[in-house]
């Protein structure tokens, strides 16, 4: 048997490594985000995208946040300004999301119907 891992946590199949790396209540919001609606965001956009939704608290989202990121999903540009200025984007990898991105969406909007 093969054995997936990412930062240093291991995983037996594949599939649990990429629903790991999605779960939780923003990410797949965040990701969702940075590829239809922004493809570069700043902290603030992201955080009023989600508000026009549902609430997201500071520390939910840049915990989110930090784990997209520190999974190879997204980058973290800071740039050297007052007031601080920091932007996020999809990485390749990232990128990479969007044909699942698109799926599951599509079965969302059908499940939806059915229910």
């Amino acid at each position: 048997m093969s054995v997936y891992k990412i930062n240093k946590k291991e995983y037996v199949c594949p599939l649990q490594l990429s629903l790991n790396v999605l779960m939780g209540k923003w990410k797949g919001i965040i990701v969702w985000i940075l590829l239809y609606e922004y493809r570069v965001a700043r902290y603030g956009e992201i955080k009023k995208e989600i508000n026009k939704i549902t609430k997201v608290t500071d520390k939910m989202l840049i915990q989110s946040l930090k784990e997209l990121e520190a999974d190879g999903l997204i980058e973290r540009k800071v740039y050297p300004v007052v007031p601080p200025k920091v932007e996020y984007k999809l990485t390749k990898q990232g990128l990479r999301l969007k044909p699942i991105i698109d799926a599951l969406e599509k079965f969302g909007m059908l499940y939806q119907v059915k229910k």
